[in-house]
């Protein structure tokens, strides 16, 4: 453990892969993740590593798959549109069991949306986000502290399962300052030793090794095989954090900042002596779904609060089983959530009310869209633009 240091979210994250073993960083700019490529063009090389600023995010995700299939512990970062532009290469990672890091600072969304911290990733982080049957691990970090030691951990996982592991953070921690320490000894690569499937240089007579994604005719085995590795993930890697969840009448479920809100809201509860309890999952897949059942089995609803539209919901309602009711506190686009706001629904849930509780279908109730058309304006490819 180090002394405790006060560093911005960014900083902390990239010092951390550094101490942890990172020695190759490909990024390209983005807010509001931009110190992370920053901070390793300054301290990669001290380190015996290399950064690249790619000229663009597909760029840089492909070196990442390079420098990966020589063992070499590599990474890149971005946020929420430029991490859009990765999926293609993250799938083609997954898909040659290529260990990586790779880190989304997330920022509001759809599209270039907006530089507001935000939680709208989480499908597309969980759900694999690009084409065909595979995860990546996901790691949710909600402190500074976090961010820059689940570095190590994230690498370890990747390593251990020869996949890509993602932390998803949001742009508020990647900007914030707190005090911090790290609490593992720096890394060095080089004492590791080097792995059976990596490609190096072919000599002492060590057999060919050949990495590629292409599984051509044995793809449908290949999938199979490396769902094994991602049933055995789901049942031993889990991560999460209770505060008063054993014995409380609404459970809270959050991520990232989100659940620091709720851990304002929990207590407020307590000096209403109300009995409110908070699950975080860290992992966010694979998600702790067996926990959280047992936990709100004795709950007469969860909420779930997140800064998205409703996309962690999906997986607590899965976990949940309708048992018992799920309800849904959602900051979009860039939304924030506070202690009040929660505390408002966790009230609305005890009481039968609905303020501070979003449903998407009781949203749109009453509302009626119709998408017209004007002939007065012309007709479909009249360049004249009419008559």
């Amino acid at each position: 453990m180090t002394e405790k240091t006060l560093r911005k979210g960014n900083e902390a994250l990239a010092e951390g892969a550094i101490r942890a073993g990172a020695r190759f960083f490909a990024g390209y700019p983005i807010t509001p993740q931009n110190e992370v490529p920053e901070y390793m063009s300054a301290f990669m090389a001290d380190a015996g590593g290399a950064f690249v600023q790619a000229e663009s995010e597909v760029a840089a995700i492909n070196m990442v798959y390079g420098a990966a299939a020589t063992g070499t512990r590599s990474m890149t970062s971005s946020s929420s549109p430029g991490i859009s532009l990765k999926q293609e290469g993250i799938t083609y990672l997954a898909s040659a069991d290529l260990p990586c890091l790779i880190v989304n600072v997330m920022r509001g969304g759809p599209g270039l949306g907006s530089i507001a911290g935000a939680q709208g990733d989480y499908f597309q982080a969980t759900r694999g986000g690009g084409n065909g049957d595979y995860h990546v691990i996901v790691l949710a970090p909600n402190s500074v502290e976090e961010l820059g030691n689940f570095p190590k951990l994230g690498f370890e996982l990747a390593e251990k399962y020869r996949m890509p592991c993602m932390i998803l953070a949001d742009g508020i921690l990647g900007q914030m300052m707190e005090s911090m320490a790290f609490n593992f000894d720096p890394v060095d690569p080089n004492t590791l030793g080097k792995f059976d499937w990596a490609v190096d240089i072919h000599k002492n007579g060590r057999a060919k090794n050949n990495v590629f994604s292409y599984k051509g005719d044995n793809l449908i085995a290949d999938v199979v095989a490396r769902s094994k590795r991602y049933g055995l993930i789901e049942k031993t890697e889990p991560r999460w954090e209770e505060r008063d969840a054993e014995d409380c009448d609404v459970l809270l479920v959050a991520y990232g900042l989100s659940s620091r809100a709720c851990l304002e809201a929990v207590n407020k509860a307590k000096e209403e002596g109300l009995k409110v309890g908070l699950f975080r999952p860290i992992t966010l897949w694979p998600f702790p779904s067996k926990r959280l059942a047992e936990l709100a089995a004795k709950a007469k609803g969860v909420l779930s609060v997140e800064q998205s539209l409703g996309q962690l919901v999906q997986d607590v309602k899965l976990a949940v089983n309708g048992r018992p009711p799920v309800y849904l506190n959602a900051y979009p686009a860039g939304g924030q959530p506070d202690g009040a706001s929660i505390l408002t629904a966790v009230h609305s849930i005890l009481n039968g009310g609905k303020e501070g509780l979003f449903d998407l279908q009781e949203h749109a109730e009453g509302f009626v869209y119709e998408c017209k058309r004007d002939s007065r304006l012309g007709i479909q490819g009249d360049l004249k633009g009419g008559k």
